[in-house]
């Protein structure tokens, strides 16, 4: 599959890097060509513009910071229609203290709204990177919770989490990335009161078949 990673940061270049090794043709893009080009070489994938990776890619991958996500989907609306868009992001306050889009939104549904015609699939965002990077790090195998009302863009979500070491679990549709996103805010803010090692992630237990098709 043809992915394009929009973000150079942490979770974009650890994610990139594992879907590169997993096989898949990756093209990173950002606001900083250079940056992007370094990132791209180091996980042995691709750099372009953001227009000319979203451009040649069967899936987009969102690793922005949160707030910028849905400007970002606004911007390339016409270019991500009929692809299907991953939303990684977690919408925090700049002060750290919660989320901002409160209990009634998503940054996923913002997206969609942003990108109409995009199939937006919310996952990856409740993965630190360094999981990301290698999903095996735990000694178990990690989940990879995600939210989407599109069926091709389940498929194609299904197929990118397996991947890269993944179990897909579907939880519902897309509003219920915002329940993911309070589960993101719940392990971030762990790690600030433990100081924690930014590596805990979620194992759904006995989980519904209907949840892994």
């Amino acid at each position: 599959m043809k992915i394009a990673i929009i973000g150079t940061g942490n979770v974009g270049g650890a994610l990139g890097g594992s879907l590169a090794k997993a096989g898949h043709s990756v093209t990173f893009a950002g606001q900083d060509a250079e940056k992007a080009a370094t990132v791209a070489q180091a996980a042995g994938a691709t750099s372009a513009s953001v227009a000319d990776a979203i451009a040649g890619a069967d899936a987009v991958v969102l690793a922005v910071p949160g707030s910028s996500a849905p400007a970002v989907a606004a911007a390339n609306a016409a270019a991500l229609a009929g692809k299907t868009v991953i939303d990684a992001t977690n919408p925090l306050k700049a002060d750290y203290s919660g989320l901002a889009t409160g209990p009634d939104s998503s940054n996923a549904e913002l997206i969609a709204a942003a990108a109409p015609g995009a199939r937006v699939v919310k996952a990856f965002n409740t993965v630190f990177a360094g999981n990301m990077a290698d999903a095996a790090r735990l000694g178990t195998s990690l989940d990879a919770l995600y939210a989407t009302d599109d069926e091709v863009a389940r498929a194609a979500f299904r197929e990118v989490a397996s991947a890269v070491g993944f179990r897909p679990v579907h939880v519902g549709p897309l509003a219920a990335a915002r329940e993911l996103e309070a589960m993101a805010w719940l392990n971030i803010r762990l790690q600030f009161v433990t100081n924690g090692y930014w590596q805990s992630s979620f194992g759904l237990v006995g989980a519904p078949e209907a949840a892994l098709a």
